[in-house]
């Protein structure tokens, strides 16, 4: 059982700095659908609901989501999932079930930097920052591999582009975490493909690391691509072998390339799809 010490709710995000920095293990209530796993006690808990971070703001360049916002408002914003070809509802759509994700919260889910994050893994294929309170903007790719400190994350801010993407996962079930996530996204004349639930934090590999550079890549390119995929470092558990994963994140990075991609004819289209057909055959 999760137990809380003290509650604070707090007017604003710079009284609720305050408390963060200067009342001993204080922590900010994000990603609390998933400390319920936990049986312990925190001496203070700071809740930011009061503090307006629950909307999606748009403007001509960005949109800039509040820590607050749901992952439901983020399955059903249509602006954003337009805009972003899809990859966040594909991605939040079979986290547990509506009400968790009535309840779970965006911030949480990226402050958190869980492995097995399927916002995490669509996120770092676009062009995104995180901004906090006190450390200002910085980008997700070098976000995910910060120390943990005491700062509050106050928005995620998505760059609008020309976004040409796609979302792949694996689960056991529908509701269940992924065994293997991958989210492919053309953008600014380069691919960025990301691979998470390895079930170490996503990793983003961009088009010359993949061996990827037209916006529809020939056969021999998505193959190099897939290697390039499994030869990330991957582990078991309880979800998946390494050896599992390590194939299964090749095949899903593939298909998600291919989705994303446009191609000129559909013999090039079919050669493309022939090469995430070879690859689903486990060796």
């Amino acid at each position: 059982m999760l137990r809380f010490g003290r509650f604070v709710r707090a007017a604003n995000v710079a009284d609720a700095l305050e408390v963060l920095k200067f009342r001993k293990g204080a922590q900010v209530l994000g990603g609390g659908m998933w400390m319920r796993l936990s049986d312990r006690t925190v001496p203070c808990v700071i809740d930011l609901s009061d503090c307006g971070l629950d909307k999606i703001e748009e403007t001509d360049d960005e949109f800039r989501i509040g820590a607050y916002v749901t992952l439901r408002q983020l399955e059903c914003d249509a602006a954003l999932n337009v805009a972003t070809g899809n990859v966040l509802n594909a991605a939040v759509r079979d986290i547990v079930g509506v009400q968790f994700r009535q309840l779970a919260t965006v911030g949480g889910s990226v402050f958190g930097r869980f492995g097995f994050s399927d916002v995490i893994c669509a996120l770092l294929a676009l062009d995104a920052e995180v901004e906090l309170a006190e450390a200002g903007r910085v980008p997700l790719t070098q976000f995910v591999d910060m120390p943990y400190e005491l700062d509050i994350l106050t928005h995620i801010v998505i760059r609008k582009h020309d976004y040409r993407a796609s979302y792949r996962c694996v689960r056991k079930a529908a509701t269940d975490f992924a065994t293997i996530n991958a989210c492919a996204a053309y953008w600014d004349g380069d691919w960025h493909v990301s691979v998470g639930a390895r079930p170490a934090k996503a990793r983003l590999l961009i088009g010359a690391d993949l061996g990827l550079a037209p916006t529809a890549p020939a056969p021999a390119e998505l193959a190099s691509a897939v290697e390039a995929v499994r030869s990330l470092k991957y582990s078991s558990n309880l979800w998946g072998s390494e050896r599992y994963r390590r194939h299964l994140a090749g095949v899903l990075a593939a298909r998600a390339i291919v989705d994303a991609a446009r191609y000129d004819s559909p013999e090039a289209l079919e050669a493309a799809r022939a090469v995430c057909a070879g690859e689903e055959a486990i060796a």
